[in-house]
């Protein structure tokens, strides 16, 4: 009897074990469900590519952004979660913890709960910046650096002033996705070098007298410093490792930049097994605009008026480099050859310097002469005008021209 209630014990706490272990595991798996929905928040199923990811991740970041949404809150915090969800599901390992623990597992691994890149810094990434990210870790970069792409992309004049987003397809070099850069066949189709055992370099000694030996070590010629050995490549690269790929990336032009700006994404250029690859950087060309011209946040434009507007004044509009707005262009008094007009805050955006800052339009006045009069006009201009043309001219005294005049017009 009492070896029957030991064993009859021991299974009744064998069954609480278990029953605590399946509600823990319950407990568990409800708070990582619990916490947030990154492929919900992507609006992505939970088999979605990266290419996929990617993209939502693009067109959303788009739609959500402060600078597109000024003073909405809301706009803000969801462009924050969306930079959270694509830095998780972009990166495998990350996705991985995800996928069977949650966003609790995320922050037990130090990826979650403020572990997170600045979301700026992310979009960057995909829309240009100047920003440059160390990803060499702790230990320092474990592979050379690729060379960068430049590439020159015109924009226009209303581009810089308004802003825009401009998508630029590129090809570029990728690693094989079918071997993973590899060059084999499948992995059982490489062996290590037998000649250097993997080290992928060979020491070679020389005796240079008695009892004098010199070691040199030298890239293994058999595996070309690799280590290994393809028996069979990969059918889709041939053994190279690489293949070519299209890629779009989307230029952010913001309000204000300048001509020749360079804009920089970082590691979206070739790729190699051996090496990082380095940055795409694209030229911004300003195009000729056919009625304004750049000097820095000004703006230049040139008018012609008759000889009568240069004489009793005039009113005019022009339309403004945002093919929107007008400017009204006026004179009073009477208006000489190469006369410049300022008006202020009519020019190119400031950059960085908020919504409301704004270079100057400077218009410079030419003026249209007949190229003849009758002999009854010439007598009413002199009948209007006097006989100033009799007048002894008097030079100034220190015999230089009188500056250009300028006008201001707040």
């Amino acid at each position: 009897m009492q070896r029957s209630a030991s064993c009859s014990g021991t299974r009744s706490l064998a069954s609480m074990l278990l029953a605590v272990l399946y509600l823990s595991t319950l407990l568990f798996a409800t708070l990582a469900m619990a916490g947030k929905d990154y492929y919900k928040i992507l609006g992505v199923s939970r088999d979605a590519s990266q290419s996929e990811i990617k993209r939502q991740y693009k067109t959303l970041s788009r739609k959500h952004h402060p600078d597109k949404n000024p003073g909405d809150e809301a706009a803000h915090e969801r462009f924050i979660e969306l930079a959270q969800a694509y830095e998780v599901l972009s990166d495998s390992e990350k996705r991985e913890i995800y996928n069977r623990y949650g966003e609790e597992g995320l922050k037990n691994q130090g990826a979650g709960n403020g572990g997170f890149h600045d979301p700026f810094d992310i979009f960057a990434q995909f829309f240009g910046g100047h920003v440059k990210f160390d990803r060499r870790g702790g230990g320092g970069r474990a592979k050379p650096r690729g060379p960068d792409v430049h590439i020159h992309v015109p924009v226009t004049l209303l581009e810089l002033y308004a802003g825009a987003e401009i998508d630029v397809d590129i090809s570029k070099q990728a690693i094989c996705p079918h071997c993973d850069g590899s060059g084999a066949a499948s992995p059982d189709d490489i062996d290590t070098c037998s000649t250097c055992g993997g080290s992928g370099v060979r020491i070679i000694k020389q005796m240079l007298g008695p009892g004098i030996v010199q070691q040199m070590q030298t890239t293994c010629d058999e595996c070309h410093g690799k280590g290994r050995k393809v028996t069979k490549e990969c059918p889709h690269c041939k053994g190279t490792r690489v293949t070519r790929a299209s890629d779009q990336l989307t230029i952010r032009v913001e309000p204000g930049m300048a001509d020749g700006e360079l804009v920089a994404f970082e590691e979206e250029a070739d790729q190699h097994p051996d090496h990082e690859p380095g940055s795409v950087v694209f030229h911004l060309q300003q195009e000729p605009h056919k009625v304004y011209e750049r000097r820095g946040d000004d703006l230049y434009a040139e008018e012609t008026i008759t000889l009568a507007d240069a004489l009793v004044g005039f009113d005019r509009t022009l339309l403004h480099v945002d093919n929107k707005s007008k400017v009204e262009i006026a004179r009073k008094a009477v208006t000489p050859p190469g006369y410049v007009q300022r008006l202020a805050g009519k020019g190119m955006p400031r950059r960085g310097a908020g919504a409301s800052k704004f270079g100057d339009l400077f218009v410079t006045y030419w003026i249209q002469f007949p190229k003849e009069l009758d002999a009854a006009s010439k007598d009413e201009v002199r009948r209007l005008f006097g006989h100033e043309s009799k007048a002894k001219w008097e030079p100034k005294k220190d015999g230089q021209r009188q500056a250009r005049q300028t006008h201001d017009e707040l």
